[in-house]
């Protein structure tokens, strides 16, 4: 069976705290298998018998709308797309060796042109970007608490859902839940 990490927005942050053992119970609820929490910032990581990520996508984010009383928007990838994800390096070595951090944007879409363009327009003297599909990598040479972007900043601009977690927290994931 599937092994699938959903990236769960709004959990743990902005006062919308949800408990992991809460989070974990209302997935296998919805009929997931082997359901933990990765970290207390919205990482999920269960089975399915579904190959569709849209549907579960969907599924969980009605569940959870319903349970919680607000909308969590939400990302999911597999075990291996994750590994992808954490693996790949979108800018020279000197920068990722160099950067105060590297953070990655999950969308549902991958954007179009015009996006891509509006986005690389959001780039400053220590933020760049780069997009690989459904993902965005920001890397940023400074701490991030320095940098002007955000992702309410990324959304106004692009008009897309997001998520981001940082490059470190996928490492982990993909270490911990190797493909299988």
């Amino acid at each position: 069976m599937p092994r699938y990490v959903a990236f769960l927005r709004a959990i743990n942050v902005g006062g919308h705290t949800v408990k992991m053992d809460r989070l974990r119970k209302l997935f296998e609820k919805m009929g997931f298998d082997d359901v933990e929490t990765f970290i207390a910032s919205g990482n999920v990581i269960f089975r399915s018998k579904s190959k569709d990520t849209r549907a579960l996508a969907s599924t969980i984010e009605k569940a959870l709308a319903a349970a919680l009383g607000y909308e969590v928007a939400t990302f999911v990838r597999t075990d291996e797309e994750v590994g992808t994800i954490a693996r790949r390096l979108p800018f020279d070595e000197a920068a990722h060796k160099t950067a105060g951090a590297l953070v990655v944007g999950f969308l549902v879409d991958a954007p179009g042109a015009s996006a891509v363009k509006a986005l690389m327009g959001l780039g400053t003297g220590i933020d760049r970007f780069a997009v690989h599909g459904t993902e965005i990598y920001w890397l940023c040479r400074n701490q991030q608490s320095e940098s002007t972007f955000s992702n309410a900043l990324f959304e106004k601009t692009l008009r897309l859902k997001s998520t981001f977690r940082n490059i470190n927290t996928l490492v982990r994931l993909a270490s911990k839940y190797p493909c299988k």
